[in-house]
């Protein structure tokens, strides 16, 4: 397992280094935006940490021309901007998750765990949460064993959030990226996520699907739910 690490801090690149070497993983390191970029584009890592406000070009612009080629890679963004709007902006960008620093090591390692073990599991053709089965060939949905027909837009949502389990999505991420529809009002995403929720989260006890308020939505198992 190869991570790329981009961060212009010296001491902070190789304490996150060491501790990922110590977690098994291979890594390597990028000063600045320009060469972190230049690596991403090189490498097919695992994941990419990425601090945001680098030389060259800040972390939102490397994580922007990644996503415009088509690069999956999972990114987590590592950075001192805690702002809701930074944390936006990032989703926005293609990040697939974002933590604040001062940090604690053992969140960016279990979060680092967590992005790389949903990318390998979301590949496949068939993505499961809980019991709910998506076919992303024939485009079927089931749940505990129940076939459940959407709309194709429904369906791309529905899609979208899984594949981005226990990640936010922002409204502006699914007009623009799941939807192409950068022209719309953020009111037809919420419409749409009401007319999911009614055929997925039929169970009140078991909903799948959570509104982040002020960003976005984000499917997460019901054991995984913070009350």
């Amino acid at each position: 397992m190869r991570i790329l690490v981009v961060e212009d801090d010296e001491i902070i690149a190789e304490q996150v280094q060491r501790g990922l070497v110590r977690g098994g993983y291979q890594v390597d390191l990028a000063p600045d935006g320009p060469t972190g970029l230049a690596a991403a584009q090189a490498t097919d890592y695992d994941l990419v940490v990425l601090d945001l406000l680098l030389p060259g070009c800040d972390g939102w612009v490397v994580c922007e021309r990644l996503r415009a080629q088509r690069r999956t890679v999972p990114i987590l963004m590592l950075t001192a901007l805690d702002a809701v709007d930074d944390r936006v902006r990032g989703l926005d960008a293609g990040a697939d998750d974002y933590l604040p620093k001062p940090f604690d090591f053992r969140e960016l390692l279990a979060r680092v765990r967590a992005l790389v073990r949903r990318d390998r599991v979301h590949k496949t053709p068939l993505i499961r949460v809980a019991d709910l089965e998506i076919d992303t060939v024939a485009r079927q949905v089931t749940r505990g064993g129940r076939e459940i027909h959407l709309t194709q837009r429904e369906y791309s949502l529905l899609e979208a959030l899984a594949a981005q389990e226990g990640r936010t999505v922002s409204r502006e991420m699914i007009l623009e990226r799941v939807w192409r529809e950068e022209d719309s009002l953020s009111d037809i995403v919420s419409f749409h996520v009401t007319s999911l929720r009614k055929k997925v989260d039929t169970e009140p006890d078991a909903k799948l699907i959570h509104t982040v308020h002020g960003v976005g939505y984000v499917l997460r198992r019901p054991a995984e739910v913070r009350r």
